[in-house]
């Protein structure tokens, strides 16, 4: 009978891996102050080079369930172009997924008086999914299967981001190119993985003197393949202590054609102390896996390394 469900769960998993949509899990790492994780115009704006460690333990409370780990670091090049990589590894039972993502961006002044600016970026990313065979092994699986299976994808995102004084908004696109299906060998499995990601918001302060900061955002994201789509609504506020500060506020993430029934509720939080950032975000989970786990952990520490301030305000 073990067998019989080890056989099973290969068959799973390989139809897991060509579903499989190429893309590190997405939920609330981007609020802890680290946009770069969505789109590549952000790389190189800052006078730091500015390093985050993010973790996620997701499904509190089920065995086995998937953990993800990445990293993100970006800096300015000269003064108005920018670097940066993203680099994760997620594991899913007997699923691994590991991926690169290396961004270029150039940062324009449309108005030196208005801070008004307009930047571009494009990565390229690099996705490796794997089915670990050695946990089959280990646990008295088939022994006429002997060897991983696993396949890999390249890609690119592009993106454009405004900015205005305190207002920004971010177009992004990611994984221009359809999925090469010929190793499959199936007509049945969808090859589109486009997303599309519109994310906005604003930074109020009553005046220049105030300690206190209100920045609410939206994100939006639109899956080409089959035309679903989730939105998040997210609002922070920062209290400042003149360049550190720390921050608490709350996101709420649902599909489009269900806005009252929400998938996760997540308050969040976090402080930058000197160069060191630390912010944190439970994902409490409001649909069916409720009953069995209460929620996600995703955990950020960060620092901001070799200041240098540029010569263009763009990459303020």
């Amino acid at each position: 009978m073990k067998n019989i469900v080890l056989i099973f769960s290969v068959f799973l998993f390989s139809l897991v891996a060509k579903s499989q949509e190429l893309n590190s899990p997405q939920l609330s790492q981007y609020l802890a102050d680290n946009p770069f994780v969505l789109s590549p115009t952000y790389a190189g704006i800052g006078d730091h080079v500015k390093i985050r460690v993010n973790g996620l333990t997701q499904w509190v409370g089920i065995k086995d369930a998937p953990d993800t780990q990445s990293f993100a670091g970006d800096l300015r090049i000269g003064n108005r172009s920018g670097l940066g990589m993203f680099l994760y590894n997620d594991r899913n039972g007997y699923t691994k997924q590991q991926g690169a993502r290396l961004s270029f961006a150039h940062h324009l002044t449309l108005d030196r008086y208005d801070d008004e600016f307009l930047s571009f970026g494009i990565s390229y990313n690099f996705n490796q999914f794997r089915i670990d065979i050695q946990e089959f092994i280990d646990a008295g699986g088939d022994p006429g299967v002997t060897d991983d299976r696993s396949t890999t994808n390249h890609n690119f995102d592009v993106g454009l981001l405004y900015r205005k004084d305190k207002f920004y908004l971010s177009l992004n696109a990611s994984n221009l190119l359809d999925k090469d299906l010929k190793s499959f060998n199936v007509n049945f499995e969808p090859n589109t993985l486009r997303n599309y990601y519109l994310y906005t918001g604003y930074r109020y302060r009553k005046n220049k003197s105030s300690d206190m900061e209100i920045e609410p955002s939206v994100l939006f994201k639109l899956f080409e393949s089959d035309g679903r789509s989730e939105t998040d609504m997210n609002v922070k506020f920062r209290f400042y202590d003149y360049e550190d500060y720390y921050y608490v506020g709350v996101t709420y993430r649902f599909l489009n054609d269900q806005i009252g029934r929400p998938l996760y509720i997540a308050p969040i939080a976090g402080l930058k102390k000197n160069n060191l950032y630390f912010g944190y975000s439970y994902q409490i989970i409001m649909n069916e896996i409720l009953g069995y786990s209460t929620g996600t952990h995703v955990v950020t520490l960060g620092v901001d390394l070799f200041q240098g301030l540029s010569n263009c305000r763009c990459t303020y």
